[in-house]
């Protein structure tokens, strides 16, 4: 997709105002829907504690994987930056109208302040932003490759961690594929521009997308990441990977018996619900949409919405607090909080 960079602080302005109305019509027609959903919280007691244990060290591991992402885009910095600014930014994205501009920007300036220059900043935003994408890109793809072999899975832990190495190996080389032939990032590029034709004359939206602007931004992000692309590729893959088995274990603490592949298209479909700007990180989308989609493959509705609720804790809400303070730590650290509210020149 293509973004002026030449936008007044009024049109930023109006335009965040257009997604706080348009969010707030939308999120109040979801709101019947959500409050049945949150209905169920207290059901979340007749989990056992144990998956919860496991569920928290698998988004964590999601999340130190991007933050490692993001210090093999920008050589040298340190965790701490990287892990304050990933957090604050994906609070702020979760939290605020316009998420995921506004989100990119405090992750932009949290960099820069912290003294990596601003166009390796932006350089470090648009590779890791799109090396995750064209991962979960390629999440339909493999689904569809495993649909005929994947059976439920068995309790246990062993048997998901197998699925995890297995599905790690298998994404790898999709990606791979993507990142290295021009034909199937082609087709995936067709069908994005064919989408997001498709959501810019449904929302009246000035989003464009082409072909030849993925090749040419693939071509850009390796080459500005050197020999450290495939690295990068394996670490974004872990992300997403991780990501996935937290919600495929809360199926299966459940008492469900999920199919891989279908979980795995609920979840890609799932995670670009939560890239919709109209209600902050998704909120009502998701939960809708992943319990609908689980629903159809064949899980009762009660686990699907369960489980859905135990993923979201993790992978939503417990987040937002540890954003907020990361971002607390960030200013105690490096102070300037001025610079971090004033827009780029």
């Amino acid at each position: 997709m293509s973004h002026s960079h030449s936008t007044s602080p009024r049109t930023r302005i109006l335009l965040r105002l257009v997604f706080l109305v348009v969010g707030l019509v939308v999120f109040n027609f979801l709101l019947p829907r959500l409050v049945l959903f949150i209905d169920q919280v207290p059901a979340l007691e007749t989990i056992d504690v144990r998956w919860f244990v496991v569920i928290f060290f698998l988004e964590l591991g999601a999340f130190v994987s991007f933050w490692e992402l993001t210090r093999i885009a920008v050589p040298g910095v340190s965790w701490f930056v990287a892990a304050t600014a990933q957090l604050a930014a994906n609070a702020a994205a979760k939290v605020m109208p316009g998420g995921a501009m506004v989100g990119g920007a405090l992750y932009f300036r949290m960099l820069a302040v912290s003294g990596v220059p601003q166009g390796q900043a932006a350089a470090a935003l648009a590779a890791t932003s799109f090396i995750s994408t064209l991962v979960l890109l390629a999440l339909p793809a493999v689904a569809v490759v495993i649909a005929a072999l994947s059976a439920p899975i068995p309790r246990g832990l062993l048997p998901v961690a197998l699925l995890g190495t297995v599905l790690f190996a298998v994404v790898f080389a999709t990606a791979l594929v993507l990142v290295t032939t021009n034909r199937p990032l082609l087709l995936v590029g067709r069908l994005v521009e064919r989408l997001v034709g498709w959501l810019a004359r449904r929302l009246h939206k000035p989003w464009r997308a082409s072909t030849e602007s993925f090749l040419h931004r693939r071509d850009e992000v390796i080459a500005a990441l050197g020999a450290r692309w495939k690295k990068a590729l394996g670490v974004a893959v872990l992300n997403w990977t991780l990501d996935y088995l937290a919600l495929f274990v809360a199926l299966v603490a459940v008492g469900a018996r999920p199919r891989v592949s279908i979980v795995l298209l609920a979840f890609a479909a799932a995670a670009v619900l939560g890239m919709v700007p109209i209600t902050p990180g998704g909120l009502g989308f998701v939960e809708l949409g992943l319990t609908g989609v689980l629903t159809l493959s064949g899980i009762p509705g009660t686990d699907a919405a369960l489980a859905t609720l135990a993923y979201r804790l993790f992978q939503f809400w417990l987040p937002i607090p540890a954003g907020a303070v990361a971002y607390l730590l960030f200013r105690i650290r490096h102070g300037r909080l001025e610079d971090l509210i004033q827009p780029t020149p």
